[in-house]
């Protein structure tokens, strides 16, 4: 008997309130708006049985169902603030998605604050995904670049080390890097999880979480203004691809 094959639904989050760069979700990269990005690399994976647009704007609405997605609701208010959790749009976009008859095995957010995650990471991880037993959720990682080992916390006058848990001599402030443990931050390029761990147990996360390594510049996050100089360097000198904008 053939096993049916899960389905999944991408959600992309673009709330308007963003502070580092205003409209950073709508702002023109390469002659596009950034979430138009997001859009193209999840229909053009064919992963996804249909693509998403969480906002609380009706003009990134309109931008985002001009080039293919879907905006059936408008994320409330009180859940697009600086502040507001993942959980609570996330939860929102696939209960309101429910009540509208469309339910979905597993969901992937997809930021689009990663404009070079193209179709094949997509692909990558959706593979990877399914071919790891008893998981709840996939994320994006890279070797971290600044070591934890080398963090400190201010006490008033006085610097104590961030991580208590290396060696007492040498301590990891005081060892080369490359003598270090290997170290891995999530980036913004993708999550992927079962729907059950929102309705199960409220997390987008769950417990047994897999990684998911980035390559090149798959990770590369916009939130600043200096971000944005560098993703348009890259892709002027031809070192960075987005996915086709048709």
């Amino acid at each position: 008997m053939t096993r049916r094959r899960p389905t999944a639904v991408a959600l992309i989050p673009a709330r308007s309130g963003s502070k580092r760069v205003p409209n950073k979700n709508v702002r023109l990269l390469a002659g596009y708006p950034l979430l138009v990005y997001a859009i193209a690399g999840a229909r053009q994976s064919g992963v996804f049985k249909s693509v998403v647009v969480s906002t609380d704007s009706k003009a990134y609405a309109s931008v985002a169902r001009q080039y293919g997605a879907e905006v059936p609701f408008l994320r409330p208010t009180r859940m697009s603030g600086d502040l507001s959790p993942d959980i609570e749009w996330v939860e929102h976009a696939l209960r309101s998605l429910k009540r509208l008859g469309r339910e979905f095995d597993a969901f992937s957010i997809l930021r689009p604050t990663s404009p070079f995650r193209l179709p094949e990471t997509i692909r990558r991880a959706w593979a990877a995904f399914l071919d790891e037993p008893g998981i709840d959720s996939l994320r994006a990682v890279q070797r971290c670049r600044e070591h934890p080992g080398k963090m400190w916390v201010i006490r008033g006058r006085r610097i104590i080390p961030l991580l208590a848990l290396g060696p007492a001599y040498p301590p990891w402030h005081s060892t080369p890097y490359q003598a270090l443990p290997e170290v891995y931050s999530q980036n913004a390029s993708l999550e992927i999880a079962w729907t059950r761990v929102v309705f199960d147990g409220r997390t987008i996360a769950g417990e047994a979480v897999m990684p998911f390594v980035s390559q090149g510049l798959e990770g590369f996050d916009l939130n600043y203004p200096h971000d944005w100089k560098v993703a348009e360097e890259l892709i002027r000198a031809g070192e960075a691809k987005l996915p086709s904008i048709t």
